[in-house]
């Protein structure tokens, strides 16, 4: 599992029949002090988060285990938002 933020929305109007319905979001990974690492992915959000939110994504076979995925073409999946987390003997809350 890897935190980071939304960054923005794919549209994709012809995708595998089994993604119809899907929402996909560009996220941006970050490291424990909320700076980006400078990677990013395209996931399938299974939770209803939103651009700017901090979110957990789990990728490879990890991603097809939401009820929405479930064998579905998916690498990447959004299944949490982050209201808080501790790093370093600190919190951060997020919400």
């Amino acid at each position: 599992m890897k935190m980071g933020r939304v960054r923005g929305t794919v549209v994709a109007t012809r995708k595998d029949p089994s993604l119809e319905g899907a929402k996909f979001l560009v996220v941006e990974f970050l490291g424990p002090d909320m700076e980006p690492d400078g990677t990013h992915v395209i996931a399938v959000d299974s939770v209803g988060a939103g651009v700017g939110e901090v979110v957990l994504c789990a990728s490879g076979s990890s991603a097809r285990q939401t009820n929405f995925t479930r064998d579905r073409p998916v690498d990447a999946v959004i299944m949490g938002i982050v209201d808080s987390f501790e790093a370093n003997g600190k919190t951060h809350r997020l919400s």
